[in-house]
């Protein structure tokens, strides 16, 4: 055992300059065995690179597993029930995927029989209280080494340097290739730094990978079809899909038709504020979708509740309590209303826009015709009763006007 009483650590790895220079990090400052994992959540890049590079650095126990089924279904569509959406604006796409990582670290921590976990999370942002609040959460006495908060290679130069004294392979930037930093998976790609860390200055359209701008978008709409069953989305124009590839589908279409790009300062956890532009194709038609339908099926007091608990709920999530009691107590509510969330919405895209142009269910549909019609509703609504209705209702607010004028 090494001297820090480490022995064996289990890092999330993408194969990139930081995790690998952390790689080597950890075998030199702690001297202890490491174990690789590296996740596939979707993000659009080759991840079986990384185990050659784990090879290489000597790594004997790689884990490579391809989680986006287990990310849409049990982290995307849960959070899309709440209808989650923080400071108004941001859909979550990077802090929804960091309890499944956790997760899954902290499982090959136990199947390894490691006593440590590690991160490349800097010490400014959000991900390092996510990961490690989940850690905790999961795996209570677990040591978790954050090597960014630990280490003096603070810059570019210094982390160049030290890839360059050990050996360690550095890619040059290829032509064209993006100079943000940026996180992507089944959900969204997110963008910060370079230029976007001046919030008056625009993202260049050469910044954005998945989505058309809406100006050079079709000039004819698409229409889409969206089945739901207890609030999740299961077949998109009829065809029956598995949430991954629902996701995948509606990353497409939205992406075609200019829709899901948002430009964002919001409220880090830590304290700071942070300028940052997401693409969130799937999202933004799902979370449109999902009210639509839920517009249908719900009664009016559970669907103003669950609006209530909402901001709570995108907060836990935004700031790492996935695995909280707080946040389950709240999804088992949530789920509890998704019961009667079936039917079918018909949306409209067109230039970045998403218009809700139909919608029904035939079996939870709350909507009555004969009572909502503007026509002779043959007794089904009386009129009269609104007076008695409004008198009651304006009681407390005529008391207090008689005192105001007395």
């Amino acid at each position: 055992m090494s001297a820090s009483g480490v022995k064996k650590v289990v890092l999330a790895y993408s194969g990139g300059l930081d995790t690998s220079i952390i790689l080597k990090w950890l075998q030199e400052e702690y001297g202890c065995e490491v174990v690789t994992f590296t996740a596939d959540i979707g993000q659009g890049e080759e991840v079986e690179p990384a185990r050659a590079k784990a090879q290489a650095a000597g790594v004997k126990e790689i884990y490579i597993d391809d989680l986006t089924e287990e990310f849409a279904r049990d982290f995307v569509f849960p959070m899309f029930r709440a209808n989650a959406i923080y400071e108004g604006e941001y859909l979550l796409g990077t802090s929804i995927a960091r309890p499944l990582i956790t997760k899954r670290l902290i499982e090959i921590a136990k199947e390894t029989g490691a006593d440590a976990i590690s991160h490349g999370a800097t010490g400014k942002g959000n991900d390092q209280v996510r990961f490690e609040l989940g850690a905790y959460a999961l795996m209570p006495d677990v040591k978790i080494i954050a090597p960014w908060r630990e280490w003096d290679l603070l810059s570019r130069e210094k982390l160049m340097k030290y890839a360059e004294e050990h050996g360690i392979p550095v890619e040059m930037k290829r032509k064209g290739k993006s100079p943000y930093s940026m996180d992507a998976n089944l959900l969204h790609i997110s963008y910060e730094g370079y230029d976007l860390e001046d919030p008056w200055c625009e993202p260049s359209e050469e910044m954005w990978r998945w989505s058309v701008s809406p100006e050079a978008a079709p000039d004819k709409p698409t229409y889409i079809e969206l089945t739901f069953e207890k609030g999740d989305v299961t077949a998109i124009d009829g065809v029956v899909m598995s949430p991954a590839t629902v996701m995948t589908e509606l990353n497409r279409i939205g992406g075609a038709n200019g829709i899901g790009r948002d430009d964002i300062v919001e409220n880090r956890y830590v304290g700071m504020k942070s300028r940052g532009c997401y693409e969130t194709p799937g999202g933004t038609i799902l979370l449109k979708a999902h009210r639509a339908i839920e517009s249908l099926t719900l009664d009016r007091e559970s669907a103003h509740l669950k609006d209530e608990l909402m901001p709570k709920y995108a907060e836990l999530v935004y700031n790492g309590y996935w695995w909280s009691p707080e946040r389950e107590m709240l999804q088992a509510a949530i789920d509890q209303t998704q019961d009667v969330v079936n039917g079918v919405v018909r949306l409209k895209l067109y230039k970045g826009g998403i218009m809700v142009v139909g919608r029904k269910s035939e079996t939870h549909s709350l909507f009555d015709e004969s009572i909502a019609t503007f026509e002779d509703d043959a007794g089904a609504y009386d009129q009269k009763d609104a007076g008695g209705f409004i008198k009651l209702n304006a009681l407390r607010l005529r008391v207090a006007a008689r005192r105001r004028n007395s």
